[in-house]
């Protein structure tokens, strides 16, 4: 996990005590709530009310003699993008604002980051000029200006015939980042032309290896060269918020583009292996409202119930059947109740009105276990919790349900014989019998609703 530091603050703090503007014990406290938190010193002081950021940011003006400057109102000259990386960018919190001659203006929340400021000066080829700005306004440009250039042009496929074959973009004489993006638009076009919601690149002799899994099938789709391998790799990653830059450990994005002038997101997730990257993408389409998917009014009312009162709402399919679309569209249900309704989740497929989503955050050390362990604080009503697999977070469960909580999961069973087997192993009994619902999904045009009493003699 990278330390979330600031070289120029770190320098001067002390000086904030000799300027009266803060207390040497206010500064042990914030000093304490940043490393608790992987937080910078000022963000810890700006966080507990001690002081403004604008006062703050006047304060580092006045002591280093560099300008300030408020981004809210400005608008960095899109051409001085291609000096800084967007990885870069985000990484060092620094953004360019404009270039006259030989100098490029940034505008950097840390602006005695001697290292960051190097490998500007180093990609960018040019002299630097340093001014201070705040970090949140900083990510909050880099965010509006670099994602205008990386997105995915909207994929129209109304018209297209089904032998739409992504290498023929491949294959165009085209060069450059733009004909990356194309490539990467032609792949998900043919993946959502042939209804396949999961892809992987991986690592071959000959280049990188397109693959489609569908129905547990996998199909090999062609090879992108090894001479495009790295570009490629590089685009899908900044176009899913991951770190170009980094290959020697898992990452986890999203990635979000139109088909028909619908939204859909992707989780990207990149894994290191001997040959190189693994870049797995599944591919969630916008939730229907219930009464689509559960059409039998008798099951569809016998779940919505259960979403009433305290207990375990199980969900449960085969890998890629649909689970989490069920419980998106469940949760769309709960727009019209007064209730506390959060989410913990390894990526937040969409947006849902009303409900409190969280997700989770490895690189800084945001994982399940900690989740689970502050949710409580939060008192949720009705909680989901993505992909539940080991034995302390079944026993979590169990408590949530013992407080009077109404949690949704899901479990991974390729039909009811397999569920009864993988439920019947001694780590599961405490939890079988908390199960106050249960929606099994056999096929896309097949789901049943179970409720406790029926279910206890299917799990018997």
């Amino acid at each position: 996990m990278e330390t979330i530091n600031n070289k120029t603050l770190e320098k001067l703090k002390y000086e904030l005590v000799r300027d009266e503007i803060v207390s040497y014990e206010t500064l042990e406290k914030a000093e304490e709530l940043a490393d608790a938190q992987n937080i910078n010193i000022g963000q810890a002081l700006i966080n507990s009310g001690v002081i403004e950021e604008e006062k703050l940011l006047k304060f580092l003006e006045s002591k280093l003699h560099i300008p300030y400057v408020n981004l809210d109102d400005y608008m960095p000259d899109p051409k001085c993008f291609n000096y800084i990386a967007f990885a870069d960018a985000r990484r060092y919190r620094i953004i360019p604002l404009f270039k006259i001659e030989d100098i490029l203006t940034v505008a950097m929340a840390d602006p005695l980051d001697l290292f960051a400021i190097d490998k500007v000066i180093e990609t960018a080829e040019c002299s630097i000029e340093p001014i201070i700005a705040s970090e949140s306004s900083i990510m909050k440009k880099i965010d509006e200006y670099y994602k205008v250039a990386d997105t995915v042009d909207d994929i129209m496929i109304s018209d297209t015939a089904e032998e739409f074959d992504w290498t023929e973009e491949l294959h165009k004489e085209d060069s450059g980042e733009e004909h990356t993006q194309k490539v990467i638009r032609a792949i998900l076009k043919q993946a959502i032309i042939e209804d396949v919601h999961e892809l992987n690149f991986e690592q071959v002799e000959e280049g990188l290896k397109v693959v489609f899994k569908k129905n547990g099938e996998i199909n090999d789709k062609g090879i992108i060269p090894s001479i495009l391998n790295s570009a490629f790799v590089s685009k899908l990653k900044v176009l899913s918020g991951l770190d170009p830059s980094v290959c020697e450990i898992p990452q986890l994005g999203k990635l979000c583009f139109k088909v028909d002038n619908i939204m859909l997101i992707a989780s990207v997730s990149s894994f290191p292996t001997i040959m190189g990257e693994r870049i797995s993408l599944k591919i969630y389409k916008p939730p229907k409202t219930l009464d689509k998917i559960i059409t039998d009014e008798k099951q569809r009312n016998l779940l919505l119930r259960a979403m009433e009162k305290p207990g375990i709402i199980l969900v449960c399919g085969s890998p890629l059947c649909g689970k989490t679309h069920i419980i998106y569209s469940l949760l769309m249900e709960t727009d019209n109740i007064r209730k506390n309704v959060m989410t913990i989740e390894s990526i937040a497929k969409y947006e849902l009105k009303y409900i409190h989503q969280c997700e989770l955050n490895e690189n800084i050390g945001f994982n399940i276990d900690k989740a689970l362990r502050f949710v409580e604080f939060q008192n949720p009503d009705l909680i989901y919790l993505e992909g539940i697999k080991t034995r302390e977070a079944f026993e979590f469960l169990s408590e949530l349900f013992y407080n009077d909580k109404t949690v949704i999961t899901e479990f991974m069973a390729n039909n009811m014989t397999d569920l009864r087997q993988k439920l019947a192993y001694e780590d599961f009994q405490s939890f079988k019998s908390l199960i106050t619902c249960l929606v099994f999904i056999n096929s896309r045009d097949s789901i049943e609703v179970f409720d406790k009493e029926t279910l206890q003699k299917y799990l018997a």
